[in-house]
């Protein structure tokens, strides 16, 4: 059901020779690129019309409009099942708790007497929001992304999802009521790369982004990844994935049920666990079989994402080596469970999120931890963060210096632009002191 790869006796390879060794999808958004580009270029050329056939192509559904109207999103909060919508407003207030606490606050430094630098931050205008709805539907993602938008002050945000055909065209309820929960009322029925391309490009009906975020396919990710440099994105989201460092006082059933989550996502999530001990191994292989078996998405995600070349248990020498693996892997999400799980936490470098110890699993942030579960995938962790206020905010420095502080250190600018052979940067300076540069300290 899931391979072994043995690390164990051999010293363990550094950085990319040791990544190399670990399993990881194939995830080719080069290639996916090449056909999603005909894609938005028609979007780009034909609006609302390409996305309403596109919809019928991709959707099975001919919509009268890309819009939702407003009505649908109030039917959609009132028809909500009252366990999710009570559900769904503890996991926005959780949000709102963690993410609140990241805003940031201008800050001026004085560098010499007259002469100051101050940092603003200065939120995005407008982002479009993607919520996925292929697999599975996930309101969850449309808290993820709209709360820590909202708490940077974007002051328009819109969302976009797919159109579903057994509901008439429209996203799903689900989503349509967390928009609502959240006072997102401009929500439009579009998926995939149209999506993307409707908030890069604009269309008649939907004002140009600046920015698009929000986790999707291999399609999602492509199209992102076409318009870089037009427009902000968070990350290119690739297939979903959970790493646990266990040692032999983790709970095999927990590990399993652990890996078996974040496996139904996809069959390409992967499932990694890295372990010094051959028997919480062996005894995790043999919980899987049970629990895959009592699970719902089986044949059609979890047993091919746990059979698939993305999913292994790891066999190190230790727990210092499985450390070593993980921050080498640069999971998505990141379970420890071992001694000492909060010390060990602490040690590690490379992860979208850490949950520590045996009741912090990552369903919890999935949805109530009051964390982001919108993170970097396929070794990103390594160099990028997850979505966080701070992904929404600018930061622009406010240069302000008086004449006497400029005079200071004209004689240090001149000196370095005529270094860099840029003599027209030291006439600059130069010219507001009748071309005699003061001597400065």
């Amino acid at each position: 059901m899931i391979s072994r790869i043995d690390l164990r006796g051999d010293a363990l390879p550094e950085g990319s020779a040791l990544r190399a060794l670990l399993p990881r999808a194939d995830f080719d958004v080069a290639a996916a690129l090449e056909k999603v580009r005909p894609i938005c270029e028609d979007v780009h050329h034909r609006g609302d019309e390409a996305l309403i056939e596109y919809a019928e192509r991709f959707d099975g559904v001919r919509l009268d409009e890309v819009r939702v109207p407003a009505e649908a999103l109030t039917r959609a909060l009132e028809e909500l099942d009252p366990a999710v919508r009570a559900a769904l407003e503890e996991s926005i207030r959780r949000a709102r708790l963690v993410h609140r606490a990241q805003r940031r606050e201008a800050h001026t430094t004085q560098v010499v007497p007259g002469g100051t630098v101050k940092e603003k931050w200065v939120p995005v205008e407008r982002v479009g929001l993607y919520a996925p709805g292929g697999r599975s539907v996930y309101p969850s993602s449309v808290i993820m992304n709209a709360v820590p938008a909202q708490e940077a002050g974007v002051a328009s945000v819109a969302l976009a999802s797919p159109a579903q055909a057994e509901f008439g065209g429209l996203p799903h309820p689900t989503i349509l009521a967390a928009c609502a929960l959240l006072g997102v009322d401009e929500v439009y029925a579009a998926g995939g790369a149209t999506a993307v391309a409707m908030f890069a490009y604009g269309t008649e009906s939907c004002a140009p982004a600046d920015m698009v975020t929000g986790p999707g396919n291999i399609w999602v990710a492509a199209a992102k990844r076409y318009f870089t440099g037009k427009i902000g994105i968070d990350t290119e989201a690739g297939p979903t994935e959970i790493a646990i460092l266990a040692d032999d006082t983790a709970d095999p059933v927990h590990v399993a049920s652990d890996l078996i989550s974040q496996a139904e996502h996809d069959p390409l999530a992967a499932a990694v666990l890295v372990t010094d001990s051959a028997e919480l191994a062996d005894a995790v292989a043999k919980e899987l079989v049970p629990q895959v078996g009592a699970s719902k998405h089986v044949t059609d995600r979890i047993a091919p994402a746990l059979a698939g070349k993305q999913s292994a248990i790891v066999l190190v020498d230790g727990v210092e080596e499985g450390l070593r693996v993980v921050d080498a892997y640069g999971a998505e999400h990141l379970e420890i469970q071992t001694r000492d799980a909060a010390a060990v936490a602490d040690r590690v470098r490379n992860a979208g999120a850490v949950f520590v110890g045996p009741w912090a699993p990552v369903s919890l942030g999935d949805y109530a931890a009051g964390s982001n579960h919108v993170l970097p995938t396929g070794g990103c962790a390594c160099h990028s963060s997850g979505l966080s206020v701070q992904s929404f905010l600018r930061g622009i420095h406010v240069v302000d210096y008086t004449r006497d502080a400029l005079a200071e250190v004209a004689h240090h600018v001149v000196t370095l632009a005529e270094a860099e052979d840029l003599p027209a940067h030291g006439a600059a300076i130069k010219a507001r002191f009748g071309w005699k540069v003061p001597e400065g300290k």
